[in-house]
């Protein structure tokens, strides 16, 4: 893929961009559905929700890597934030609603809780993230897999049962790698921090 030209680096309105502002205007609207209705419609609604999120999450950085024009500074934060968004949001509400245990969004929450705090650590370096890991966007993916099948599994059908098996599969799963990801990031951070300089103050 062309490297983007610099003008287009610097664009706000794109499809990823779109794509991640939507999943972000929806955190609130699942929230609702999930813990201020109690309506087996608006759990089926709840559930579109994070189908959506999930595939709209993948659509959005297959089109920023296919196109250089779509890819853009504001991409490359927004994305992730909206995805931590998610995976604090997701979990808290399943686990107020009594879905998913707490030491289940124990795990999410403090290791996204680590990753912020190695920020500093970064910016000491002149850097504002360290690379996505392929593990990383896979576990995302499991998890954000899951979570639907679990709510899904609420449901009083035998089909929807074996949906939530395979859900808390996908969740399993997803945790594993969403904590073998942590381990890999912090090999990228020391990595970081032994090579790299201390940038000046000025470029932090």
């Amino acid at each position: 893929m062309t490297p983007a030209p610099g003008g287009t680096r610097d664009r706000v309105l794109t499809v990823p961009n779109v794509l991640s502002a939507i999943r972000l205007l929806l955190i609130p609207v699942f929230v609702y559905l999930l813990l201020g209705t109690e309506s087996q419609v608006a759990s089926l609604w709840a559930v579109g929700i994070l189908m959506f999120s999930g595939a709209s999450d993948w659509l959005d950085g297959k089109i920023a890597r296919s196109f250089a024009d779509q890819s853009s500074r504001l991409g490359e934060l927004l994305d992730p934030a909206v995805d931590r968004l998610y995976m604090i949001a997701v979990p808290l509400s399943l686990g107020l609603a009594g879905i998913v245990p707490w030491w289940v969004i124990a795990i999410l929450i403090v290791r996204d809780g680590l990753l912020a705090a190695m920020l500093p650590l970064l910016r000491s370096r002149g850097l504002t993230a360290l690379p996505v890991t392929y593990i990383g966007k896979a576990a995302t993916f499991a998890l954000m897999s899951g979570f639907p099948l679990i709510l899904v599994g609420q449901w009083d059908a035998s089909w929807a049962n074996v949906l939530g098996v395979c859900g808390w599969g996908f969740l399993i799963w997803g945790i594993y790698m969403y904590v073998w990801s942590f381990v890999l990031y912090v090999i990228q951070l020391t990595m970081v921090i032994r090579r790299l300089p201390r940038a000046p103050a000025g470029r932090r």
